[in-house]
């Protein structure tokens, strides 16, 4: 039984038909790995909120740092009257960012609000409007931040015209099967026949791509495309909303490929749960719009401010490191025990860096890799663990656990998706 993409036995008259549901259950309660419906039914997530939660549910630290700030001061909206929440973000930032040049910073309150933005700085510091993207892209859901989406269903599809101009180029990975020289070669095609490289702005990359299907970044394409956008005065931006904060077992994934981006993009994990993102980038940059092109009501809520501070004293290198390796060794040894038994062909390659991690299902006789994941999916929810697909045909695992899940919570969890994966017919 595949996926229905809606509630099936719950009624939701309220809540628009345009939001696709993946799970038909109702979550009260979480901690750590760990989360409870309506009836009770505990579940191990998988999914952390998306990339969310890193730090797993309800982290005892972002908890009281939340609960302080709530008696203290809830919101100011920054841009009118500033906060000191919000100046200790920007300053802790600067310092947790592992970049050797000053920075300047924006909160927002979401990803695709920090996209929007940079695409705003890249438009004001260069005079330029053509930007660069890759397929399978994903940059956010609002309008700007939609054509830089490296596929068109279901982000694009029917909507005509989108801001731009984009232009894509294959994304060159060890898990994609596209190489840095077929990139750099589509790269030189999109200068030579479609915009010159005067007249772009910038080019938006994830170090690796979330909803692509966790594929990490060629280095070599990396470095080569960082020497092309300061040959051509292009502002380099990193989309780190999925891949920072930890996921990887450093701070950020651009660690991963030994290059410097000018501008970067945060989200997600950033405050636990709580709506925050952020901008922030070379000062210069940052420093370049007149007063007041930047902004926003909600940006830098205060209480959001706080739960990201918590997380930021929380994770520090050595801890990343551990987590990193321990949940890594814990998936990959799994995934080589599924590999092994022979009895799962739909099980195909592993993707991505670290503890962010996916798994491609394969076409078998019976069943496309999509329809093998959904029925995963199912089973995996029938049996106590909450997954979620990625990729362009939806037949990509990804694995979100936080990073702080308990090693025994963990192997019950990749023991669950291997009792669903005894369900699927070959």
């Amino acid at each position: 039984m595949a996926i229905s993409g809606a509630f099936p036995t719950m009624d939701l008259p309220n809540v628009s038909s345009a939001l696709g549901i993946l799970h038909p259950v109702c979550i009260t309660k979480g901690r750590n790995a760990e989360v409870w419906d309506e009836a009770g039914q505990r579940y191990i997530d998988f999914i952390g909120g998306i990339g969310v939660l890193n730090l797993g549910h309800c982290h005892p630290v972002v908890v009281e740092a939340v609960k302080a700030q709530v008696d203290t001061l809830m919101h100011s909206a920054f841009n009118a009257v500033p906060h000191r929440a919000y100046l200790s973000v920007v300053e802790r930032l600067d310092q947790f960012v592992p970049l050797p040049y000053p920075l300047g910073c924006m909160l927002t309150n979401s990803g695709a609000e920090a996209t929007e933005n940079s695409l705003k700085v890249a438009r004001g510091v260069t005079g330029r409007q053509g930007v660069i993207a890759f397929d399978d892209a994903f940059h956010g859901r609002t309008l700007a931040a939609l054509n830089l989406n490296g596929k068109v269903k279901p982000y694009k599809a029917g909507l005509g015209a989108l801001p731009g101009p984009v232009y894509h180029v294959p994304f060159p990975s060890q898990d994609s099967g596209i190489s840095s020289e077929q990139s750099l070669a589509a790269l030189e095609r999109v200068f030579d026949v479609e915009i010159a490289p005067s007249e772009v702005a910038c080019v938006v990359v994830e170090p690796i791509q979330g909803e692509g299907g966790f594929r990490l970044l060629c280095p070599q394409f990396a470095k080569a495309l960082r020497a092309i956008c300061d040959q051509h005065g292009i502002l380099l931006i990193c989309d780190e909303i999925q891949s920072g904060f930890g996921r990887t077992g450093k701070r950020f994934g651009f660690s991963h490929l030994g290059i410097e981006p000018d501008l970067l993009l945060l989200g997600k994990s950033i405050a636990s749960g709580l709506p925050l993102a952020a901008l922030v980038g070379r000062k210069e940059l940052m420093d370049a719009l007149p007063k007041g092109a930047l902004g926003g009501t909600y940006s830098g809520n205060a209480v959001a401010c706080a739960a990201a501070l918590a997380v930021m004293d929380i994770m520090q290198d050595e801890a990343l490191s551990e987590w990193g390796n321990v949940q890594e060794a814990a998936i990959v040894n799994a995934y080589r025990r599924w590999k092994a038994s022979e009895r799962f062909p739909m099980v195909g390659a592993m993707t991505g860096i670290g503890a962010m991690r996916g798994i491609v299902f394969e076409d078998t006789e019976n069943a496309t890799g999509a329809e093998h994941l959904a029925n995963l999916l199912v089973a995996g929810r029938d049996a106590g663990v909450l997954l979620m697909p990625s990729g362009r045909k939806r037949n990509v695992l990804r694995l979100l656990p936080p990073l702080t899940t308990e090693p025994d919570v963990m192997e019950e969890g990749l023991g669950l998706i291997e009792q669903a994966l005894e369900t699927l017919k070959a």
